[in-house]
């Protein structure tokens, strides 16, 4: 039997989901109510967070949205950072707003996490957030995890009574995604396996799975005597390699050998354009739920 592979195109369904968040404000100001908005502060001129940050900002526009990005210095100092998220946290104009990470060396990422109001902290990061996940409560969902269930719930993606595999254990993308693909909803009632780079027989895992979480950044990690026929693979990960024919110099990779995996599998989420959409609207979803 010839399989008929699939695209989770992330940027398709994200487009689909911004139109919807767009109807949404649409309403909300016909109501009199506020337009929901972001803000986001970055340290420093990193290329990678810089590009993120406009994205994010690029799609509160596109819907609508307010945003505001607070520019801070690489050589800014933990207590000073602290005290820009204090503002935020009693500025009643910002509903929600995120601190793009990594940080510089010299802050401590948790301090930080942990200084954002609950209630404020759309990337879902907070312990608070996080641990209302885990009891399956009201809470903001980690925006990866949140935008993974979102484009498999929307691309028709049966999860209930399957395998997965997640490689990779961050608590930003393995061990929510995890937990939220194990949870009694839709998407959901996995049988989950979580694994890493240092998991022993993490072939004859991936070889059972009905569907693989790949976020164990490292390029081409999955490759297709990895994968059983007609598994679905999402593709979390995202490395540039030097390639001279391109203009910017390098091109995109993911966790997983796309090229080889994407002959033999049912459905796959291609890099770029698959997860990193998803990302960026379920921050925007995020963000409306904080505007209450």
């Amino acid at each position: 039997m010839i399989l008929q592979m699939r695209i989770l195109s992330g940027k398709e369904t994200a487009e689909s989901i911004k139109k919807e968040l767009e109807a949404e404000v649409l309403a909300r100001i016909a109501a009199g109510k506020s337009r929901p908005h972001l803000a986001a502060i970055l340290l420093g001129d990193d290329g990678a967070s810089q590009t993120y940050v406009n994205a994010k900002v690029k799609a509160c526009e596109h819907v609508g949205f307010l945003s505001t990005l607070v520019r801070m210095d690489s050589d800014t100092c933990e207590e000073e950072l602290l005290e820009k998220v204090n503002e935020l946290n009693n500025n009643p104009a910002i509903h929600g707003f995120i601190v793009q990470l990594p940080l510089p060396d010299h802050i401590n990422e948790q301090h930080i996490i942990e200084a954002i109001s609950p209630e404020k902290d759309v990337d879902g990061f907070h312990p608070i957030n996080v641990g209302r996940m885990v009891l399956g409560l009201p809470c903001f969902l980690p925006a990866t995890p949140y935008g993974i269930l979102e484009l498999l719930q929307r691309n028709q993606i049966a999860t209930e009574g399957k395998h997965c595999v997640v490689i990779g254990r961050s608590h930003i993308v393995g061990s929510p995604m995890s937990i939220l693909l194990a949870r009694n909803s839709s998407p959901g009632n996995c049988t989950v396996t979580l694994a890493h780079s240092r998991t022993k027989n993490l072939k004859e895992l991936t070889l059972q799975a009905d569907i693989i979480i790949a976020a164990v950044g490292r390029p081409r990690f999955i490759t297709a005597d990895m994968v059983k026929e007609g598994a679905i693979i999402i593709d979390v990960g995202i490395h540039r390699i030097a390639d001279a024919s391109r203009k910017s110099g390098y091109r995109l990779i993911g966790d997983v050998d796309f090229d080889q995996v994407s002959a033999k599998v049912g459905a796959i989420s291609p890099v770029p354009g698959g997860v990193g959409p998803m990302t960026i609207v379920a921050l925007l979803k995020n963000t409306l739920q904080a505007a209450g």
